[in-house]
C-alpha cells in the first residue's frame, strides 16, 4: 500500500495517490495532470479512479482530463449531479483498489455533495481518512461556499455537526487524517500549518470536534466571523461541476512569445490585463504603465482569484525567463485560462523597442518615521488583513486590506501622498501597482513592511 500527499503550497492544498497491486486511486488532483501520470507511470500503475470530496470552488480541479487521458473513473458522493460522466457514489458503498479497500461516507456540511473516503488495509482495517473539506486539522471547512444551494449556511453548519459525529468521530483515534487543505487556505477560518495528523488528536485538541458541543453552539462557532469569499469561487464550482476547455490546450495559447510590438498590439486589441509576475522590488523599478503586479513567488493563484474578479478576463503577462509554463500553468490552477502570452525577452525587450516604462518609489522603514516624526498626519495605508492590523499598526495608519482594495478605492484620495505598506512588502506593491493603474500617481512603497516598522521610533498601537 502507498498513500502520498502531494501538496501544493500556493493553494495550501493536498492531492493524494493511493496505490495498491497495480492499481492507484487520485483524490483532488489539481488542474495539471502530468504529475500523477508519470507517477502511476513509474511505478508500473493504471489509475482506476479520480475521486471527487466535492465541487472545490478554490482550484479547477484535474478530474476531467484524467479520466479522458486515463480511462479512470470519476467519483463524486451523492448530490454532486456534474454535468459529465462520473459513478455517484451511494453512502456506505465500497471500492476496490488492489488489495484495499475505499470507503464512502457522505458527510454533508461544507457543501451538500462533501464526501470522505476511509481507505482500508487489506485487512479491512481502517487506515486514513481524506476528508477534502469536510474536517481541517484544527478546523473544519466553512458552511457557506455551497453554490445555488437551497440550504441556509446555518442549515449547512448543521448538517456538518451531524456528519462530524456519526461518520468521522465514531472512528478509531489512530486514524489518520489527510484533509484538502492547510493553513493560507480561504475554505477555512483558522487551519493548523500541519497537514495530516491522528484522529485521536484532532478529538482533543480540534474546537469542533468537542464531545460536549451542542448542535447550536457548533453552528455559532463555524458561522461567527466569517469574511466573504473571494469572487472567483463560484466560477471555479462551476467549472469543476461542468467540465473545462483541457489544460494542455491552456497551456498551448499562454504560452505564446510575443515581440514588444504583438505584445503592445494585443493589450489594445483584446483589453487584455498586463500582469507582471516579477519579484516586487524589481517590478517597482520598471514596469509596463498600466501593469498590475502580483509576484509569482508569493501566494500568486489566491491572489489573482482575490483581485481579477472575471476567471475570462484576458491576460498578457511578464515573466523571468524560464518561468512562463509555471505562470499559465498557476494561472489555469484557479480557473484563469485566457491567457494569451508572454512579452518574449521581457522588459529589457520592452526597453530596447523604444517603449515606455513606469516606476513606484520605494523607502526604506526608517525613512518613514523620519518623514512621520516631521508631519505624523502623513496618510500611511497598512494592506494587511483586518485581524493583523489589530495585533498592531502604525498610529492613525488606515487599514485598507488588499483583498477588498477594489471595494475601497474611494477612500483613497488620488492628491495626497499615500504610503503603503503590508507584512513583508509583497502585498503592498500589489496594492501599489493597481492604484498605479487607476491614476494614483502619489505612492510610495515602504520596504520590509511592518516587521521593518516594528524595529523603528514609529508609533505603533494594538486593538487587541
Amino acid at each position: 500500500m502507498k498513500v502520498e500527499q502531494i501538496y501544493t503550497g500556493c493553494l495550501a492544498q493536498g492531492a493524494y495517490y493511493i496505490e495498491s497491486n497495480g492499481e492507484a486511486a487520485i483524490i483532488d488532483p489539481l488542474r495539471e495532470i502530468k504529475p500523477y501520470l508519470g507517477k502511476a507511470a513509474r511505478n508500473g500503475a493504471k489509475i482506476k479512479y479520480v475521486l471527487e470530496t466535492h465541487f472545490h470552488a478554490d482550484f479547477v480541479s484535474g478530474h476531467v482530463d484524467l479520466a479522458k487521458v486515463t480511462g479512470a473513473q470519476i467519483v463524486f458522493g451523492p448530490q454532486a449531479q456534474p454535468a459529465f460522466s462520473a459513478h455517484l457514489a451511494t453512502d456506505g458503498e465500497e471500492l476496490k483498489l488492489g488489495k484495499l479497500t475505499i470507503k464512502v461516507l457522505h458527510t454533508p456540511g461544507h457543501t451538500p455533495e462533501s464526501t470522505t473516503y476511509l481507505l482500508q488495509d487489506e485487512h479491512r482495517r481502517d487506515y486514513a481518512i481524506f476528508t477534502g473539506d469536510t474536517l481541517f486539522i484544527g478546523d473544519v471547512g466553512r458552511p457557506d461556499l455551497a453554490a445555488r444551494s437551497e440550504l441556509t449556511e446555518a442549515q449547512l453548519a448543521g448538517l456538518l455537526y451531524d456528519s462530524l459525529r456519526t461518520k468521522i468521530m465514531p472512528l478509531a483515534d489512530s486514524v489518520i487524517v489527510y484533509p484538502a487543505h492547510g493553513a493560507g487556505s480561504a475554505c477555512g477560518k483558522n487551519m493548523s500549518k500541519e497537514t495530516s495528523d491522528l484522529l485521536g488528536h484532532q478529538k482533543q485538541t480540534n474546537y469542533a470536534l468537542r464531545a460536549d458541543m451542542s448542535k447550536e453552539e457548533f453552528v455559532r462557532e463555524v458561522t461567527v466571523g466569517l469574511l466573504p469569499p473571494p469572487g472567483y469561487f463560484p466560477l471555479n464550482v462551476k467549472l469543476n461541476k461542468e467540465g473545462y476547455t483541457s489544460f494542455e490546450a491552456v497551456l498551448r495559447q499562454g504560452l505564446q512569445a510575443l515581440s514588444p510590438q504583438a505584445f503592445e498590439a494585443a493589450a489594445n486589441e483584446t483589453g487584455a490585463l498586463v500582469l507582471d509576475t516579477r519579484k516586487p522590488e524589481v517590478f517597482a523599478k520598471s514596469f509596463i504603465p498600466g501593469a498590475v503586479n502580483i509576484g509569482l513567488d508569493g501566494s500568486f493563484a489566491p491572489w489573482v482569484g482575490a483581485l481579477i474578479p472575471d476567471i475570462r478576463q484576458p491576460i498578457l503577462f511578464i515573466a523571468d525567463e524560464g518561468r512562463e509554463e509555471e505562470v499559465v500553468t498557476r494561472l489555469a490552477r484557479v480557473g484563469y485560462d485566457a491567457a494569451l502570452g508572454y512579452l518574449a525577452g521581457g522588459i529589457a525587450a520592452w526597453k530596447a523597442a523604444g517603449k515606455e516604462t513606469d516606476t513606484i518609489p520605494s523607502i526604506t522603514a526608517a525613512e518613514l518615521a523620519t518623514r512621520y516624526a516631521q508631519n505624523n498626519s502623513i496618510r500611511v495605508v497598512d494592506v494587511r488583513k483586518s485581524a493583523e492590523y489589530e495585533t498592531g499598526h502604525v498610529e492613525g495608519a488606515h487599514n485598507v486590506p488588499l483583498d477588498y482594495l477594489n471595494e475601497h478605492l474611494e477612500a483613497l484620495p488620488k492628491l495626497e501622498t499615500i504610503y503603503l505598506h503590508c507584512a513583508g512588502g509583497y502585498r503592498s506593491m500589489v496594492a501599489a501597482s493597481i492604484l498605479k493603474a487607476r491614476g494614483y500617481n502619489k505612492l510610495v512603497n515602504v520596504e520590509g513592511g511592518f516587521k521593518a516598522i516594528a524595529d523603528t521610533t514609529l508609533p505603533t498601537i494594538a486593538l487587541v
